[in-house]
């Protein structure tokens, strides 16, 4: 009995069990029998109106009708509900609400940034003075920037503004942050979020060509700088006012007649785009405007500060890049060709391509000058090199007060705004001393001791003040007054300060900076020039050993000038400073990491580089910036050749743009192209061209000795015209080329008289097609005086054309012929050897 009764509940589970696992399919199918009634009813309730449509004979514009109405009223339903949702959601959290319905390019910068407050009291101050402020520009752009411009170029000679109107809408400031951390107990730093968006009306008439041509509106947004410097125990407290741009500012111009300015002779290499960059760049540190508040300031230091330090930046190499490339119409994915845009305020530098790898080893090195690091940060972004749009593959940005702190960064940074990817950076911070005790361990650890280069990493760093010159003589014509500019030049680097015109006794107020080597054997070489007559006013050599043994490495005086006037002199302000990496001691087990910030600006409004941003760079002859390399040149494809360099200003910047508006405008080297910066590291500072021609010198020598001349020879006939005034270089023939290919190579030679490399500056013998031992027999000229040629060099290449579009373009060989000879006169026809890079000049015996 009991055991039945222990298994009757059991039984009765396992019978109830067994009773309802046979209804278990019938149930299933009733659930699906009744589904499928539904979608039949619904599928007859769709049907059924355009049955009864086409059975009454009516138009289907019915049936649109109806969808239409249906989509309406989902619609309303659906927006109805959104805000709905949005209100509750703004009674929860109202920030997170406002930063999901608006855009975050269309916020003010305090909402972004905690520390960036509201300045409405600003604005509504500012709206009060802005008809005196319109009252200030009208009177500045009439009785300033009219006279520069009519005087500046003799084609501009009636040059004037019918009516400059800036409109009603003022400035606006949507945000202001004022640094109280990592600064000058005796400043004030403040960033200006600031925005103008104004219907202006500037017209401008030149009466000597019959053009009229304006601007109807302008739109500028940017961080603007003001620094209040120094703080005094006086009235009004502020000795002087600094104002700049930190990077670039968005800016846009409405033009009218825009055509019809660009047809006046000395403007006809203008476009839009370069007419903006420049603008925007003259309001970019280290230009800046500096109003003095009292009369006791020193207004030259201001104006001109010593960089805060120079950031060395080791570019090594990425990983896991996206692969941008795609074939047969996107159906097979390949990979990618990318390259590096690095920026650091106005200078910018470009990183050779490397072709097809996902993975690319750049190994490459820049020196940039950091004047403001509070709110200054390292950008870096990287593209796929493509024929038409270049692809983006992902951006950085380093906060530089945290690279000051750490002093040496070696990280791998992953990359903002794309799915993978990792950037491998060595950053240097490096310390400007004014003494030399460290100067011999810096230059053993660059290397700079043993080898006699003048290129190469920096070691110092020379700060030049050109402030007048006096009693200049009157050049060619007699009692007549020059239009004198100066040529400064430490090696191969060389700048030019503005032209000031008709007068003997200019005043300048510029600043220069150039990068040293070995200030122990390179020298300073300064020229006064009259650009008018193109003549020599006198010159100046200075040894940068002298500034070593100066107090404080600063010399500061009236320099008398050679082959001048008797009582011509030249006043500077010269300061060398070393740059030393202070490396501080950390325990073994300490983390670093620099501060990476989120772009600021979002991919799809991002200008591309390679045809726009990059094609501009200029800067000021009131702040050149000496570049850290020889900067590449705007003719020649990247890769395969060797760069043309223009003599200074940034770093992927052309000439010096303030000399004048005619040199400022029509610069030929303001042509878009894609121009890696060659870098400054030991090894691999060598253009690419120089480095390909090696790898094929090793390939044609492969266990073989080449012979004392493996690249070939070439023959110049080179002499100087007293007459004429003149440099004459005769180029005869090649013989004993390497081949470019199995046909041959297609030679022609490329003169440039160093240091200046600027495009008008070159010279080219014509293609001599699949020969390795072309005659040429072409004669050229360098307008030059004797005195002043001694101190060139010529530069001479021998390249490769190749065809339209052809990869077989590059470097034959080259040779540097120093001028310093006293045959040139007589003039002299010689053969010299080609070598990989011209590094050893060749001097005349």
């Amino acid at each position: 009995m009991s055991g039945s009764g222990d298994e009757g509940p059991e039984a009765g589970a396992g019978r109830a069990g067994g009773r309802t696992e046979p209804e278990a399919p019938g149930s299933a199918l009733s659930v699906d029998l009744s589904g499928m009634l539904g979608q039949l009813a619904r599928s007859f309730a769709l049907l059924l109106p355009v049955y009864a449509l086409g059975y009454l004979g009516l138009s289907f514009s019915w049936v649109l009708l109806a969808l239409g109405l249906l989509a309406w009223c989902r619609r309303s339903r659906g927006l109805k509900a959104s805000r709905l949702c949005r209100a509750l959601e703004l009674l929860e959290d109202e920030e997170r609400a406002v930063r999901l319905g608006v855009r975050a390019c269309d916020l003010p910068a305090w909402v972004h940034f905690p520390d960036t407050e509201r300045a409405e009291w600003l604005n509504k101050t500012v709206k009060h003075m802005w008809p005196f402020i319109c009252q200030f520009i009208e009177k500045l752009f009439r009785e300033t920037i009219e006279p520069a411009v009519r005087g500046a170029n003799a084609h501009l000679s009636t040059f004037s503004f019918t009516k400059v109107d800036v409109g009603q809408q003022p400035l606006r400031v949507n945000g202001v942050k004022v640094y109280t951390e990592n600064v000058d107990k005796r400043q004030i730093i403040l960033d200006l979020q600031i925005s103008f968006v104004g219907n202006c009306e500037i017209d401008l008439e030149i009466k000597r060509y019959f053009c009229r041509a304006g601007v109807k509106s302008i739109q500028i947004h940017g961080t603007m700088r003001v620094i209040l410097e120094p703080l005094i125990g006086d009235m009004p407290l502020v000795g002087a006012l600094s104002i700049f741009f930190l990077r670039k500012p968005l800016l846009e111009i409405n033009w009218t007649g825009l055509t019809n300015l660009l047809d006046i002779p000395g403007l006809n290499g203008l476009s839009d785009t370069i007419i903006l960059d420049i603008i925007s760049n003259y309001l970019v540190l280290p230009n800046r405007i500096t109003v003095p508040l009292v009369s006791e300031v020193q207004i030259a230091q201001l104006r001109f500060p010593i960089p805060k330090g120079v950031l060395r930046i080791h570019f090594i190499e990425a990983q896991d890049l996206q692969g941008k490339d795609t074939y047969l119409k996107g159906l097979v994915k390949g990979k990618s060709d990318p390259y590096g845009i690095i920026r650091v305020g106005n200078q910018i530098f470009q990183s050779k391509i490397i072709k097809e790898n996902l993975n690319p080893k750049w190994n490459e090195v820049y020196e940039a000058l950091v004047y403001e690091h509070p709110g200054q940060e390292l950008e870096i972004e990287l593209f796929d090199e493509d024929p038409d749009k270049d692809d983006f593959l992902g951006s950085l940005m380093i906060d530089l007060i945290e690279v000051e702190k750490e002093r040496l960064l070696d990280e791998w940074f992953t990359l903002d705004e794309v799915p993978k990817g990792k950037l491998h950076l060595k950053l240097e911070w490096l310390t400007l001393k004014s003494d030399a005790a460290n100067l011999d361990k810096v230059l053993a650890d660059i290397r700079a001791d043993k080898d006699q280069a003048n290129d190469g990493l920096s070691s110092a760093l020379l700060i030049l003040y050109l402030d007048s010159a006096r009693n200049l003589p009157s050049g060619k014509k007699i009692n007549s007054n020059p239009n004198p500019l100066v040529q400064m030049s430490v090696g191969h680097k060389a700048q030019e300060s503005k032209i000031r015109y008709k007068t003997s006794e200019p005043v300048w107020e510029e600043n220069f900076t150039f990068f040293i080597h070995n200030p122990k054997r390179q020298d300073l070489e300064v020229e006064v020039k009259d650009e008018q007559h193109q003549c020599s006013l006198g010159s100046l050599r200075i040894p940068l050993s002298q500034l070593l043994m100066s107090d404080n490495m600063t010399i500061n005086q009236r320099f008398q000038l050679s082959n001048s006037g008797p009582n011509s002199t030249l006043k500077m302000k010269i300061a060398l400073r070393v740059l030393h990496l202070e490396k501080q001691e950390r325990p073994p087990d300490y983390q670093h990491s620099a501060q990476v910030k989120r772009p600021s600006v979002s991919k799809e409004g991002r200008k591309m580089p390679v045809k726009s941003q990059k094609s501009v760079s200029p800067s000021t002859g009131d702040s050149n910036t000496a570049p850290s390399t020889p900067v590449l040149g705007v003719d020649d494809k990247p890769v395969r050749e060797e760069k043309p360099q223009p003599p200074e200003a940034s770093p992927l910047g052309q000439r010096d743009l303030g000399r004048s508006s005619s040199s400022l405008l029509a610069s030929p080297s303001h042509i878009s192209a894609k121009e890696p910066t060659p870098s400054i590291a030991s090894d691999i500072s060598l253009p690419i061209a120089t480095q390909e021609l090696r790898q094929r010198l090793r390939q044609l020598e492969n266990g073989t000795t080449l012979g004392q001349s493996p690249l070939g020879q070439i023959q110049l006939t080179i002499r100087h015209s007293s007459q004429r005034n003149k440099l004459i270089v005769v180029v005869h023939s090649c013989r004993n080329l390497i081949a470019f290919s199995e046909d041959g190579s297609d030679p022609y030679v490329r003169m440039y008289l160093l240091p200046d490399k600027r495009r008008s500056g070159r010279r080219k013998t014509h293609v001599s097609k699949k020969t390795l031992n072309p005659v040429f027999d072409q004669s050229f000229d360098f307008s030059v005086s004797l005195p002043e040629v001694q101190r060139r060099t010529l530069d001479v290449a021998v390249k490769n054309s190749g065809g339209f579009l052809s990869k077989d373009k590059g470097l034959l060989g080259k040779v540097l012929v120093a001028m310093a000879s006293e045959e040139l006169a007589k003039g002299w026809t010689q053969w010299y050897d080609l070598t990989e890079d011209g590094t050893r000049p060749q001097v005349i015996t």
